[in-house]
């Protein structure tokens, strides 16, 4: 565990560097540069993403998008269709090899706006690479913000 008397892992985040936090961080850094390359390149070989999770006009048997191509694929028909999406986290909670953020994603798309509030979890691979990004939003809920900017 370490040397006698330090604090087991749990006891001691170190909120800055954990893998996670950073590679998060670096997802949410390559979508506001509008970066493809830098927003795939960060993703572990296996990756995947469930934005949302479960079914919906992203991914209609609710199985997410996992690898290049498919990641690849997600950006085109999602991020790369936006004109900005600005992340407003409340809370952060690492927990193990991941953490979940609580708030919302704010999405800039063709003069409107829209608000999905939920939890928003990235999960390291032991190179600090991201293994799994997962939405917790509800879809409907976001229609229904929807305004002009």
């Amino acid at each position: 565990m370490g040397e006698e008397g330090a604090l087991p892992p749990y006891l001691s985040i170190d909120r800055e560097n954990h893998p996670a936090v950073l590679a998060g961080r670096r997802s949410r850094e390559a979508v506001a540069a509008r970066d493809k390359d830098a927003w795939l390149a960060n993703f572990a070989a296996d990756g995947t993403v469930e934005d949302p999770v479960g079914p919906s006009m992203f991914d209609e048997d609710g199985v997410g998008h996992r690898g290049a191509q498919q990641l690849s694929e997600f950006w085109d028909k999602t991020i790369g269709t936006t004109e900005r999406i600005d992340f407003v986290f409340d809370k952060e909670i690492i927990c193990g090899d991941e953490v979940a953020y609580i708030g919302k994603i704010v999405t800039h798309i063709a003069g409107h706006v829209t608000e999905a509030d939920g939890v928003f979890t990235y999960k390291a691979d032991g190179n600090g690479d991201l293994l799994a990004l997962r939405a917790f939003w509800e879809v409907e809920a976001t229609m229904q913000s929807l305004r002009p900017a």
